[in-house]
């Protein structure tokens, strides 16, 4: 049977719509003269990259791709920007289509985490429109020609269940790599939280508060990151997804965390007075 195709909702709009171009623009992002030898990339358990257009966040999110060995099977989690579908939604048999290709779904890794974690439910409407996953595509393709994905949107800000749904990433990304090795075989897994960081503040604002964000990041602390999104009003949009994603890499082993490359919308737009904030983030 052939699986449904997620069709691109942001092309030509918050990054080319035509290959050729949109090549270049990822090749812009990530020139040799800006990103570390091949040998220098490192096998990461997760990271954070930014999902604003191009023209604002692709130089953060090409900093953090461009030292990252993409393996072949990465998840994806993101916010829920729409206000659509399931709090905790996956599509798990979707092929998406992106200017460069298309993407296939990685639906055994997601099948398993269906079934360690029913709050996560198979929903395609929270996809549908959705940006935060699509624009993340075109940079892990252009590294990954075998890439597959898990893609999950997260609509709920509840830490109990955002730990959960990292624990039971954990335990199925453990179990498929306990039987790839069984098989010989070495396959890793990423986890991409899809996050801008601070919304519409002042420049100076948003880097104050994005720091103490960040920092919570960097020390792998998933409730100090949480409480300090709650309690200082952070308009992190992904933090979320990012709370998921520490919560599986520290059980899968990360160690540490590095700040690759912080900006604001600011220094693309010349208005300072309402930025966003991104962040790229590497856990190991």
């Amino acid at each position: 049977m052939t699986s449904a195709l997620r069709t691109p909702a942001v092309a030509g709009r918050f990054y080319p719509g035509r290959a050729e171009e949109l090549l270049r623009e990822i090749r812009q992002y990530t020139s040799p003269g800006k990103t570390p030898r091949e040998a220098e990339r490192v096998a990461a358990i997760g990271c954070v990259a930014p999902h604003a257009g191009y023209i604002y966040s692709g130089g953060v999110a090409g900093a953090v791709y461009s030292r990252l060995e993409i393996p072949e099977r990465c998840v994806i989690l993101c916010p829920n920007h729409t206000g659509k579908g399931r709090p905790l939604a996956v599509i798990a048999d979707t092929t998406w289509q992106t200017p460069l290709g298309e993407v296939a779904a990685d639906a055994d890794l997601a099948a398993r985490l269906l079934r360690r974690f029913p709050a996560l439910e198979e929903d395609s409407a929270a996809h549908r429109a959705e940006h935060a996953i699509e624009v993340q595509l075109p940079f892990l393709q252009t590294q990954q020609p075998e890439l597959s994905i898990v893609p999950i949107v997260i609509g709920t800000s509840n830490f109990d269940v955002l730990r959960g749904l990292g624990e039971a990433l954990a335990d199925a990304i453990a179990d498929r790599q306990e039987e790839d090795q069984e098989e010989d075989r070495e396959e890793k897994v990423l986890i991409v939280a899809s996050s801008d960081m601070n919304h519409y503040e002042s420049d100076a604002v948003t880097r104050a508060k994005d720091r103490k964000a960040i920092e919570r990041v960097l020390a792998l602390d998933a409730r100090g990151l949480w409480e300090v999104v709650m309690n200082e009003d952070i308009t992190m949009c992904g933090f979320g997804p990012t709370i998921v994603m520490l919560t599986a890499a520290k059980l899968l082993g990360a160690t540490s965390a590095t700040l690759v490359k912080y900006a604001t919308s600011g220094e693309v737009s010349g208005d300072y007075e309402s930025v966003v904030g991104y962040a790229g983030i590497i856990v190991e």
